[in-house]
């Protein structure tokens, strides 16, 4: 079934599955009437002879200086590949699938102006699966134009792009999927590029993956709460909610849920009255890194269902006007703020790790091995905590201050959003690897501790069977970086986020 676009509110899910489950997009039919009713007054402008940015109006630093009649077209694939400047590795499959649909479903609002031609040209290359090749390096959200002409070049035949798992000059890849070059026609090349879907796109995959992220940390907080034998106290529902905080309602309510079963909610099944800080307040770290998440991923869905463009066509009012549209500052501040939440919750993590090494704290043997001082257990793990936390303190510090005039000093702000959500993305794999750790950390208490099944919380159980399917107990000293790379792997598939595979419910 194919995702319609232009008229439905589209949800950071939808870009998912096209990115990533390859469904197709479709124009809806009120969106089409919408283009065409745009691209009229372009039209109309155009040979009116009056002078309007981006359409016989020159861009950048050139602003003003007037186009010939004859060269809007031609013009109009220079600035394309005028633009075509990013650098750097190429963006995945997904990512380049994501960039595409989102640039549809902003052309489908109709302020682009853009031929509706070129539309349906931008659709069937994401629906056949031709998949133009995007570096990574470039934009600084005054527009993503470096990575958006890039996306562009192969729909008039140039640039390259992956079809049918081969990478090829923009020409043979629309051959090979039996398509025609489009034919840019005025303002086509700016309605292309003149947007920020690169950031969006990338945006919504990350928010996507720091949601489900945040899910499997709960499931190993849970399966830690085991092993320690915590007290379960502050997730009492009556004391979280007296002070409903940010999102520390919900953390509680899914904690409980994860723990649902477990020996731990007996009177005076916790070992401590009072735990260490970083086990007592996960509701409330937790709680407001997912209400940073939210707000960011409400920014994005804003921008997916937006006419961002700029000049933009207003077919009601026959015009077409500059604006500011193409800035991103609420998204950009929104997500430096999810990282700065991330490196809270993972400061907490690192915390709870090393309290597991100390008997006087747990109980335990001494850095979690059973066989006494001739061997290390987990001891040597604490040099990779610090190393991950020290590369997510780094790229928490916030981005969007970072930007400097360009373009004779026209352009004189940028929000940098998508260097904030590109380091975003970074710190997210390296959370990945602290989750990866604390499963391993905590499974290992828990088997230390000798806790029988049958008194673990049902998602707690859920977390210790899967993680003992990828790696042992360990016993004799082996190399764990080996361990924690296969557990990471599975956390970043979403092979611990028990709420998407419904073994959890909400309590």
């Amino acid at each position: 079934m194919a995702c319609e676009v232009g008229e439905q509110w589209l949800g950071i899910d939808d870009l998912v599955r096209v990115a990533r489950g390859r469904e197709p997009v479709a124009l809806a039919a009120g969106a089409r009437a919408r283009v065409v009713a745009a691209r009229q007054v372009v039209e109309r402008l155009a040979a009116s002879g009056q002078p309007v940015y981006g359409l016989n109006s020159a861009l950048g630093a050139n602003t003003g200086a007037v186009l010939a009649d004859g060269d809007l077209e031609a013009y109009q694939r220079r600035a394309v590949r005028a633009r075509a400047v990013g650098v750097g590795p190429v963006w995945d499959t997904a990512t380049v699938r994501a960039m595409q649909f989102a640039r549809i479903a902003g052309l489908a609002r109709g302020g682009s102006g853009i031929s509706p031609a070129v539309l349906d040209a931008c659709i069937d290359l994401l629906n056949h699966q031709v998949h133009p090749q995007v570096p990574r390096m470039g934009s600084i959200s005054v527009a993503d134009l470096p990575q958006l002409s890039h996306l562009a070049l192969p729909l008039f035949g140039e640039g390259q792009a992956e079809c049918q798992g081969d990478v090829l000059p923009g020409t043979i890849a629309l051959q090979r999927a039996g398509l025609q070059p489009a034919v840019l026609g005025a303002k086509d090349g700016l309605a292309l590029i003149s947007a920020n879907a690169a950031t969006t796109a990338r945006a919504a995959l990350v928010l996507h993956d720091v949601s489900a992220a945040l899910h499997s940390w709960l499931a190993a907080i849970a399966l830690g709460f085991e092993g320690f034998r915590a007290n379960l106290s502050p997730l009492h529902a009556t004391a979280v909610a007296a002070r409903p905080a940010t999102g520390q309602i919900e953390v509680a309510s899914q904690l409980r849920s994860l723990l649902q079963g477990s020996a731990l909610w007996l009177p005076g099944a916790a070992r401590r009255v009072q735990d260490p800080v970083s086990m007592r307040v996960v509701a409330q770290v937790h709680g407001a890194a997912l209400g940073m998440v939210q707000s960011a991923r409400a920014q994005v869905e804003v921008e997916l269902n937006s006419a961002a463009d700029s000049p933009l066509v207003l077919a009601d009012e026959g015009l077409m006007l500059s604006n500011g549209n193409f800035h991103l500052p609420a998204l950009a501040l929104a997500v430096d703020a999810c990282a700065l939440a991330l490196a809270q919750t993972s400061s907490m993590a690192v915390a709870r790790c090393l309290r597991f090494m100390s008997p006087a704290l747990t109980d335990l043997p001494l850095q979690l091995t059973r066989h006494g001082p001739a061997h290390s257990g987990f001891a040597a793990v604490q040099k990779t905590l610090t190393a991950l936390w020290s590369e997510i303190r780094l790229r928490a510090n916030p981005a969007s201050l970072d930007f400097i005039p360009i373009s004779e000093g026209l352009e004189d702000h940028a929000c940098m959003a998508w260097t904030v959500v590109d380091k975003l993305g970074e710190l997210l794999q390296r959370v990945h690897y602290l989750i990866a750790i604390e499963l391993l950390v905590a499974a290992q208490a828990v088997d230390l501790r000798g806790t029988a099944t049958a008194e673990m919380g049902e998602g707690a159980l859920a977390a210790y069977t899967r993680l003992r399917a990828i790696v042992p107990v360990l016993d004799e000293d082996r190399p764990l970086g080996p361990d924690i790379d296969s557990v990471y792997e599975a956390v970043a598939a979403g092979h611990f986020n028990l709420f998407n595979l419904s073994l959890a419910k909400a309590a």
